[in-house]
Order: C-alpha cells, then structure tokens, then sequence
C-alpha cells in the first residue's frame, strides 16, 4: 500500500500571514495523524515564508509516523537535517526565492555534489530521497548515485491529466520500471489530487510513498481536514 505524508507548509504560511500560532502547526501534524496520515513532510526554506527552523524541531518531539524534511541542500539545511535526524530527507534542486518546486535533479551533472550530500545523510541513518523528472537519460543514472529513493515530480503529469490521462502517465510507467530495476524505491509529489491521485496509483504500482499538500489543505477547506485524509487515503488504495 502506498502511504501518503501530508505537506503541512500552507498551515505555517496562514499561520504567518497574521502572526501568532493560529493555526498551530504543531496541533495540525497531530491531527493529520490522527486522521490517518501515514507521514508528516515539511519544506523549510531559507527565507522562513512558511515553515520556519523553530517549528522543524517542534514537530519532531511529537510526529510519531514518517517525518520527511524536503529542501535543497545548503549547509544550514544539512545541519539542520543531521541535528533533527527525520526518517526521511528529500533533496530538492529549488534555489533561495523560488515559489515552488518545479523541477527534477540533473543527476548527470551534479554527481559529485549529490552523493557527497546523500552520503553524509545515510551515514546518519536516514533515508535519503531526491527530486526527479521522468527524463530517461537522467533516471539510467542513477546507478552512480547513492539515494535510496527518488520522488517523481508530477507537475507535468497533473497538467496534462486533464486533458489526456493515459498520455500524462506513459513517461512516468516507463521511469518508474527502470527505477525499479535499479532497486530504488519510488515516492511522488506535486499537485496530485483526489482527481488524478488514484490513476498515478493504478499505473505505477511501485509507488511507496505520496507527499501532497496543495491540494490536501485547500480541499479540507470544504471537507474538513478527517475527511480530506480519509479521501486521499482512499485514492490511494
């Protein structure tokens, strides 16, 4: 079964849009977990838009599923991954400024400044995770780097699903049979839905793990936040 971890970054961002602790973050991860999220993911960035330092290390005295960190790996956000030590960090190649992830490790390119990172990770214990597109000349390399999974980005796939759902997955089949081939595990994140969410499921069975809040959030404005979990829970099976 696929498990899905809740991106709670847009609570911190309405948190801080009026100050104070309300919502509370901390409260919200909980709750999530009550609900029956499987995993809590955060993406601290270095301006603080949203998730801020302080909030990482209070969330990891009370997070009792999967934490998963995401950001692009500085030497402040290494720091603060080897010091907070979550079951699982994803790299993201999003530099300083960037409103959102949009874009997958040129692995080719940046071999040496990836394992070297990745390393330092698993040397500590935790899983480690990195932000791909479906581009085959990247994915058959990575034999050469030393990540235990690979998170497909699926901006493009939630785009094009609208218009033809079985041409938005074609690449994403073929990527995730040599990921797998390759003994690496397959996570996937990016304004996947309770439209869309179910399909990627379907015909990638290899997928161990969604991160998804975009969508999560502004559905359980309607919702509520119970039965928005127990909805994505339900695409995933």
């Amino acid at each position: 079964m696929s498990r899905l971890s809740v991106n709670i970054n847009k609570i911190a961002t309405l948190r801080n849009a009026r100050g104070g602790d309300v919502p509370n973050l901390v409260q919200v991860a909980l709750d999530c977990e009550k609900f029956g999220a499987q995993g809590i993911t955060i993406h601290p960035r270095p301006d603080e838009r949203h998730i801020r330092y302080k909030d990482v290390y209070d969330l990891k005295k009370v997070v009792t599923t999967e934490f998963n960190i995401e950001g692009y790996p500085n030497k402040k956000f290494i720091d603060l991954i080897l010091d907070v030590k979550p079951e699982q960090v994803t790299l993201v190649p999003d530099p300083p400024g960037v409103l959102t992830s949009n874009a997958g490790w040129k692995v080719t390119e940046q071999k040496d400044f990836l394992n070297d990172v990745l390393s330092k990770f698993k040397d500590a214990g935790i899983r480690t995770s990195i932000f791909m597109e479906t581009d085959l000349e990247q994915i058959n390399f990575l034999p050469n780097i030393c990540t235990d999974r690979i998170e497909f980005y699926t901006g493009p796939y939630a785009e094009k699903f609208k218009v033809n759902p079985e041409k938005a997955i074609k690449d994403y089949v073929v990527a995730a049979q040599r990921v797998a081939e390759f003994g690496l595990g397959i996570n996937a994140g990016h304004d996947l839905d309770t439209e869309n969410l179910a399909f990627f499921k379907s015909q990638i069975p290899q997928l161990m793990e969604v991160s998804i809040g975009h969508a999560l959030i502004s559905d359980a404005l309607y919702w509520g936040l119970e039965k928005t979990i127990q909805n994505y829970l339900k695409a995933l099976q």
